[in-house]
């Protein structure tokens, strides 16, 4: 592309991003809470979180390698079937067992749609606006993680959980209709042999791994601010409201701040590394700052978070979809989302882990310690080295 993409064509790949986004979050906030025939207990609870966050961890690199042999858009179409289909399955059935099988199907398609929608975004733009067109995508999935929770929970109020799953249904259905009239067929494009040990060298060159290591790290801070500060907000005395909107905000900053940050890279106002860098050290301090008392600490914790891990996201994206060859994306951006997946998994079960032995906040100063100490690595290190392969 010597172009930006036309937005028609870039509104649909949008929408993809938020229907993953609110699908997840609408699903998780309010399993535990509106489901007592199907979520009997902590455990099951947590087993059906597991089955979408499992499935993704599994599939995504294996559906982001199909995109690149078939093409992106019919990995992209076929996951927002698949999705329809597992939510009209609970939809339809409205029993426990078919809870498991639906969670499990959205899991498995959301693998597909994913990071078949981020290779579009970085095949349907020019280099020197990736930063703009990720910044637009994190921007809505931020949108779909702030309103899920609540437009989540009014769904579940007013006509239970099955009512959530048929309107995921049709926004699915919806989305994947509007894709195939308007985003353009990418093709596959002709590469090289390559071996088990030229994908080592690949996704073991800094060019990718320093900006998955910090997707991964913002990931964590997120899933941590997310499921932990109303836990810090409940100690202080505070009700759900109050906690529900400072997780809002969390969601909220790091939505504002991924436009900006992509509009800044391009224009040459801010590199790559020192955007990261940055970004990593605000989010260390937003974890520090979640250790204060009271509503100051969760509101200065979720602020600093949500900054931190906005300006995290659409730079990491963008390095690595500029160092990384077009005919690869698909495989490089799946490797990515399994790094932010482990993310997400190994960031509350560390925090939770230390909590266990010592206290709440000893687990925040933890995965502070960490963030900051890759920050601080980061920042002494000279220039990323060029990946193995690069975009011409």
């Amino acid at each position: 592309m010597t172009g930006p993409a036309p937005g028609r064509r870039m509104w649909p790949l949008y929408a993809a991003g938020f229907t993953t986004a609110f699908g997840a979050h609408a699903i998780a906030a309010n399993l535990g809470g509106f489901s007592d025939d199907a979520v009997t207990s902590l455990l099951v609870l947590g087993g059906l979180l597991a089955l979408y966050d499992g499935a993704e961890v599994l599939l995504k690199p294996v559906f982001g390698s199909l995109a690149d042999r078939v093409g992106a858009k019919p990995v992209l179409l076929g996951g927002l079937v698949a999705f329809a289909v597992a939510s009209a399955t609970y939809a339809i059935a409205d029993s426990p067992g078919w809870l498991w099988a639906a969670r499990l199907g959205q899991g498995a398609a959301a693998s597909a749609f994913s990071p078949a929608a981020s290779a579009l975004v970085a095949r349907l733009n020019p280099v020197a606006k990736h930063g703009r067109a990720f910044g637009s995508y994190g921007f809505y999935k931020s949108i779909g993680y702030t309103f899920g929770p609540l437009l989540g929970g009014v769904l579940v109020w007013a006509g239970g959980l099955r009512l959530l799953f048929i309107v995921l249904t049709v926004i699915a259905a919806v989305v994947a209709g509007w894709a195939a009239r308007a985003v353009p067929v990418v093709p596959p494009l002709p590469k090289k042999r390559q071996t088990v040990l030229d994908l080592a060298r690949r996704l073991n060159a800094p060019a990718f791994l320093g900006p998955t290591a910090a997707l991964a790290a913002a990931t964590a801070a997120l899933s941590v601010g997310v499921g932990f500060l109303p836990v810090v907000g409940r100690a202080a005395g505070l009700g759900t409201i109050a906690t529900g909107a400072a997780v809002s905000v969390l969601a909220l900053c790091a939505a504002f701040v991924q436009p900006r940050a992509g509009r800044a890279l391009d224009d040459g106002r801010l590199s790559s590394r020192t955007g990261l860098v940055a970004g990593l050290a605000v989010t260390a301090a937003g974890l520090a700052a979640a250790m204060l008392p009271g509503l100051a600490g969760v509101l200065a914790g979720a602020t600093l978070i949500g900054v931190g891990t906005g300006l995290i996201t659409p730079l990491g994206f963008a390095a690595i979809a500029a160092s990384t060859l077009a005919e690869r994306l698909g495989q490089t951006m799946g490797a990515a989302e399994l790094g932010r997946e482990l993310g997400d998994a190994g960031g509350p079960l560390l925090v939770a882990g230390v909590a266990t032995l010592a206290t709440l906040n000893w687990g925040f100063a933890t995965l502070a310690v960490l963030i900051g100490a890759g920050a601080t690595l980061a920042a002494t290190r000279g220039r990323t080295a060029p990946a193995t392969e690069t975009r011409p």
